[in-house]
């Protein structure tokens, strides 16, 4: 008797998803998960927002204290020094709480990430997994993730920098709307720099990501298969793959690298020419006593704190793009449904004499669906009876195993066991009640006993013990050093 076991999960599963819609925006698709840590979010930023209005009050006393306390005499200067060291102390601690709040949520999005496109994987059919390379999934699983993450993360609290110098924009209008507006000639150059290099990126971005799956591929299937490797003496043939696909890698950086050398110090100077602008019209108003001394110390520090925003609004492209491509990437995978799923209302396959039946079973594999493997296949296994499939190579033994477990569907046709179309149970049900032992076994990085009861989590070790019995595996198991315990 089948008991479906929903063993409880130890940790939490993500509280948000990707959105299904492909005609949205990455970003637009990506926003549940966002929203599902919006707390944790906004607290981050809201106090990276005060730490940073902190920071801009600065400038300002800086202006006060060098026209009164230096000038006019009319404060003392300690009055200045002591409201600089509060809001110094209390912008570091704001910063500090900020950024420690903000990494952690960090980390807790790439962990749903992580979960989300795991969990679909073992979903997915087996027609998937015949279509893609292991390398290609482990780098979207890994690297991938991380170029999103860092963007859904850091673009957010970027931006804030940047908002901040709206806030240093607001405070140079009120000491001198004229030297506001000149500090401000050189933005909507960085601006149009920046959309030109956000252009120029993106296709590299993708190729990147792209020929690094490619290398993780060569080294996964090299490491899986170093036994075929090594008996077929290949290792200089497989050093020349790996040699070529890392060349593609460097080819694809320098091509990145020189990107971003020849857009980055625009994007990053071009603010800097504002300094010369302000000095000479600053210079020529405090000449003419129409603006304080004060006040061009603290447009040098406004304009410097305007500059910070735009020289990471360079990174945040660099960012934007690496992320755009891995996400596409990583929606690849997403977006694909499983194609052998229950039906509605499907019922657990209740087997009480095993009798399997197959009637005019007709099938092709999905990556090749005008050669069936099987076409009109009818055959019968009474209880108790031992059916040996003889034939050649690809002549479809191994497919009517898979066929019996539902890896696949039929093109057309039926199966049933104990006359239940297995169509119409549950696939938990189904995979219970048939056995298989696959012609090349695969094993976990865990204990013996462990990969022993890998399909019955709970058994005891008197079970574990039966089942390596049953199979003549004990003896030798017993004598390693650790015995069931060795992890393999």
């Amino acid at each position: 008797m089948y008991v479906p076991e929903a063993p409880a999960p130890e940790y939490h599963p993500p509280k948000g998803s990707i959105d299904p819609d492909r005609s949205k925006s990455w970003l637009r698709r990506a926003a549940p998960i966002l929203r599902a840590h919006k707390i944790g979010f906004s607290i981050a930023l809201t106090l990276s927002f005060a730490g940073l209005v902190l920071q801009v009050m600065i400038p300002d006393l800086l202006n006060w204290a060098i026209n009164n306390s230096i000038e006019k005499h009319t404060v003392p200067i300690s009055f200045y020094v002591k409201w600089v060291v509060i809001l110094g102390l209390a912008g570091g601690f704001t910063g500090y709480f900020s950024r420690l709040l903000l990494l952690k949520t960090a980390y807790r999005i790439e962990f749903d990430l992580r979960n989300i496109i795991f969990e679909h994987l073992t979903r997915l059919h087996f027609g998937f997994y015949d279509q893609v390379q292991t390398g290609q999934l482990i780098s979207r699983a890994n690297s991938d993730i991380r170029s999103v993450q860092l963007y859904l993360t850091f673009a957010p609290f970027i931006l804030v920098q940047c908002g901040i110098a709206v806030v240093a924009f607001v405070i140079m209008m009120y000491i001198n709307w004229l030297l506001a507006l000149v500090a401000m000639v050189t933005m909507p150059f960085v601006y149009l720099t920046g959309a030109r290099m956000r252009n120029s990126m993106f296709p590299v971005s993708w190729l990147i990501q792209s020929r690094l799956a490619e290398v993780a591929t060569i080294v996964d299937e090299n490491v899986n298969g170093v036994r075929v490797v090594k008996s077929f003496a290949a290792e200089q043939n497989q050093l020349d793959s790996l040699a070529k696909a890392a060349w593609k890698v460097r080819w694809s950086y320098i091509k990145d690298a020189d990107l971003r050398a020849r857009w980055t110090p625009a994007v990053q100077n071009l603010p800097q020419a504002g300094l010369g602008i302000i000095l000479l019209v600053g210079g020529y108003l405090v000449i003419h006593h129409e603006l304080g001394l004060g006040a061009i110390l603290a447009f040098n520090v406004y304009l410097m704190m305007l500059q910070a925003p735009f020289m990471m609004l360079g990174m945040l492209i660099m960012m934007g793009q690496r992320a755009s491509a891995s996400a596409e990437r990583i929606y690849e995978i997403l977006d694909e449904s499983p194609a052998v799923v229950e039906k509605a209302g499907a019922q657990d396959l209740e087997v009480t004499t095993g009798r399997i039946e197959i009637s005019d079973a007709t099938f092709a594999y999905p990556s090749d669906p005008g050669r069936p493997v099987l076409s009109g296949l009818g055959m019968t296994v009474e209880p108790g009876e031992t059916v040996a499939l003889v034939g050649r190579t690809a002549s479809g033994k191994s497919t009517i195993a898979k066929l019996l477990c539902r890896f696949y569907d039929l093109d057309s046709g039926v199966i049933k066991i104990d006359d239940q179309d297995i169509a119409d149970v549950t696939l938990g049900s189904l995979r219970y009640q048939v056995g298989v032992v696959a012609d090349e076994p695969f094993l976990f990085s865990m204990s013996i006993a462990d990969n022993i009861a890998f399909g019955r989590p709970d058994a005891t070790p008197d079970q574990i013990k039966a089942a390596a019995i049953a199979a003549g595996a004990d003896e030798f198991i017993a004598d390693l050093p650790d015995g069931y315990s060795t992890v393999i």
